[in-house]
């Protein structure tokens, strides 16, 4: 049986380093400050994307387009001091600070990858890549019940979620011996995402398991 593996949320922007980010979006903007705004989810022939739409400094601009070059060339340290500034520079914006998580979270530096995240979520309680996230680093770690509520959430904010989905079906299915949440959440993903063909085992799989 092939691997589970979890799913992050796609974008244009990350994708070569195995990491994906969330679109950040720049408004017209003045020197003076930021102004928050909601998450936008999209889904098109590219895959799905949710963004966010900041409007920021061309400093904080530049900072977040460099960054995203040097993390999408696996140049993480590079790319987490430029976040770091950035989130500094615009501390309300809560794509940087999911970003910078993100790319913690791929240098193994779970405890700061946390705190970017949950920063992100005070910032925006209803952010659902930053649950994803969130609930991948809760796995990470070994707090499974946690992960769950965590993925539980981005789909509660955004039932179409096909990534957040498929994680929950995942640690349902290998972590939490949970075989009929992993199996409805299977079946809700592969509704959403034909032609995977490794869920599509995973669902046959289950259904023996349980007897169907």
């Amino acid at each position: 049986m092939s691997s589970r593996v979890e799913f992050k949320t796609q974008s244009k922007r990350w994708r070569s380093a195995g990491v994906v980010a969330v679109a950040l979006s720049f408004c017209a903007c003045s020197t003076s400050g930021t102004s928050r705004h909601a998450a936008v989810a999209t889904q098109d022939e590219s895959g799905f994307t949710i963004s966010e739409q900041a409007s920021v400094s061309s400093s904080v601009r530049t900072m977040f387009n460099s960054a995203m070059r040097f993390l999408g060339q696996g140049e993480f340290d590079e790319g987490i001091a430029l976040l770091t500034d950035a989130t500094k520079a615009a501390p309300d914006v809560a794509a940087l600070h999911i970003d910078l998580g993100i790319a913690y979270g791929q240098v193994g530096d779970f405890g700061k990858a946390e705190a970017s995240i949950k920063k992100a979520l005070q910032l925006n309680p209803r952010h659902p890549v930053a649950y994803n996230e969130l609930g991948i680093i809760y796995r990470k770690t070994g707090r499974f019940e946690q992960a769950r509520e965590s993925y539980e959430e981005a789909l509660d904010v955004y039932p179409d979620f096909h990534f957040a989905r498929r994680n929950l079906a995942i640690l349902c299915d290998v972590y939490l011996s949970d075989l009929t949440c992993a199996l409805e959440n299977y079946e809700a993903y592969s509704d959403a995402v034909t032609g995977d063909d490794d869920v599509d085992m995973w669902i046959a799989d289950l259904r023996k398991r349980l007897g169907e």
